[in-house]
């Protein structure tokens, strides 16, 4: 009988990654960061409850924890040998982004939302060559509108795009999105486990946790 031999060290990451939701949950709560009510998101659509992970890098130990999950993450799920610069998506990326260039010693570009008026009138700032494979880095993803605008930056300037690296998919279409334009979503958690995770611990009511899985149900 033929045994498929055990990948012990992708078993050891799962198992770490699970740990790193788990902390995850309970930053976003730490730092108040999930926050519920009635909320507009960039695409117009109401929310009743919002995620804000730009006030991590206001927090320098929930902020050098979120950088080490980045960091496992680029190496275990996306594997670093797929990129050659790392790109921050503004404005919530761009301080993640940055970081990890730095502790992966990998080029960093950013991304500006509109082309400079004046000088180079470039949305991409940094060095970008043509045939430069770039891995995308922003905190969470949504519709997928502001990385799939990034990406359309980057190749217009001849730059690839295959992969897309974030902490949480609020699963509102984003992910698919990517996809269609050739991208590999790769992301820590997404908001359903958030909620499932965050209720288990008693951390959010029963109604919050309902209410984040009508959010996402209804945008199937």
């Amino acid at each position: 009988m033929y045994i498929i031999p055990l990948d012990v060290d992708f078993l050891v990451w799962q198992i770490e990654k699970e740990k790193y939701k788990a902390e995850m949950c309970e930053i976003l709560i730490r730092i108040s960061a999930l926050r519920f009510g009635t909320f507009t998101l960039t695409s117009g659509k109401l929310s009743p409850y919002y995620v804000d992970l730009r006030v991590i890098p206001s927090f320098p130990g929930a902020f050098e924890r979120i950088q080490k999950f980045y960091h496992e993450l680029a190496l275990k799920d996306v594997n670093e040998t797929k990129f050659k610069r790392i790109a921050g998506i503004p404005t919530a990326g761009i301080p993640f982004a940055s970081v990890l260039a730095f502790l992966l010693h990998k080029p960093y570009i950013y991304i500006r939302k509109d082309a400079k008026s004046h000088g180079r009138e470039r949305r991409v700032e940094g060095i970008l060559h043509p045939g430069d494979s770039i891995l995308l880095i922003d905190d969470l993803i949504t519709s997928g509108k502001n990385l799939l605008s990034a990406a359309e930056a980057i190749r217009s300037e001849g730059g690839i795009v295959d992969d897309a690296l974030i902490l949480i998919d609020r699963e509102e279409g984003g992910r698919e999105a990517l996809a269609r334009a050739g991208i590999h979503l790769h992301y820590l958690i997404n908001i359903t486990d958030v909620a499932r995770t965050l209720f288990k611990m008693e951390i959010i009511t029963k109604e919050q946790m309902m209410d984040i899985l009508k959010q996402v149900k209804e945008s199937k």
